[in-house]
């Protein structure tokens, strides 16, 4: 199981983007669906998929948070007709951020935003041993443009089984931020990327796209609550917000196994538990599941 899993947020449309993201990538299925009934969002759909070995959560919960391309999957090939097959069916309806051409980074390269807004580069990398790599992609933009050094220092030193692997910087005259070009670093054993752009791209991070972070118990939920939340205001249902605008969620392992029992009794007892919290207690969590 992955650490770190990237959440999305979707109006209506998680278990269609599940289907289709299933049924275009590389080694990808559904993993678990499941409805939470009587949200502040009424009924939400919650849907988790794999790709790659890359496990994503997907949710329908109304029209409040709107992806973009601040936080993009990188998929990296080693075969350019398989990355091009693919780059057809996501531009299907969506669009091109980077056309696909050649690049001094790569001879084989594209960005693009699909049609449900989730953003994706694929790279042809014919060096790499593991095909269809995925590596979350974190830009700093607008009033964070700059702080992606800052910002991947901090995460490492949180982080368990974490390191910074490789930065380029942008040399001078490239880029209004004078930041990093490309970063490249793992949290806990995962790949992660990040870079600085000064333009005016007109987004930010948002909730739109967050990072769920699975913890083994109480102590672990204490410590990323305390380490990555700045912002109080954004703290809801394990949901907290760091000093750089990004969004996460505290979870505890066991939820998954509760949000997956097929007794509907136990899901609403836990969903009921978990709506009225800020931070995840696992002794609350599980008292709600174990009422009869």
């Amino acid at each position: 199981m992955n650490k770190i899993v990237p959440h999305f947020w979707f109006d209506k449309e998680a278990n269609e983007a599940a289907e289709f993201y299933s049924s275009i990538f590389p080694n990808a299925h559904i993993l678990y669906e499941v409805t939470l009934k009587d949200t502040p969002s009424g009924d939400a759909a919650s849907v988790t998929i794999t790709i790659a070995g890359q496990e994503f959560m997907l949710i329908s919960a109304g029209p409040f948070f709107t992806k973009n391309p601040s936080i993009s999957m990188r998929m990296d090939f080693n075969n350019k007709q398989e990355l091009e097959k693919i780059w057809n069916l996501l531009i299907k309806e969506g669009q091109v951020m980077m056309p696909l051409s050649s690049y001094p980074f790569s001879d084989f390269y594209g960005w693009v935003q699909d049609k449900y807004d989730v953003s994706w580069q694929l790279m042809y990398n014919e060096d790499i041993s593991t095909n269809h790599r995925i590596t979350p992609t974190l830009m700093f933009t607008q009033r964070q443009s700059g702080k992606a050094e800052e910002a991947i220092s901090f995460y490492t030193e949180i982080f368990k089984e974490s390191k910074i692997e490789q930065i380029d910087r942008y040399e001078e005259g490239e880029d209004p931020s004078q930041g990093i070009k490309y970063a490249g670093f793992r949290l806990e054993g995962q790949e992660f990327a990040a870079m600085d752009s000064g333009l005016d791209h007109g987004f930010i991070f948002n909730e739109g796209i967050s990072l769920i972070v699975y913890c083994r118990n109480q102590e672990e939920i204490d410590y990323y609550w305390d380490n990555l939340s700045a912002v109080p205001e954004a703290e809801q249902c394990g949901w907290v917000k760091d000093k750089f605008g990004v969004s996460w969620q505290i979870v505890p392992e066991i939820m998954k196994d509760m949000m997956n029992d097929n007794d509907p009794k136990k899901l609403e007892n836990v969903t009921k538990a978990f709506l009225k919290m800020k931070k995840f207690d696992i002794k609350e969590l599980q008292k709600a599941y174990n009422i009869e």
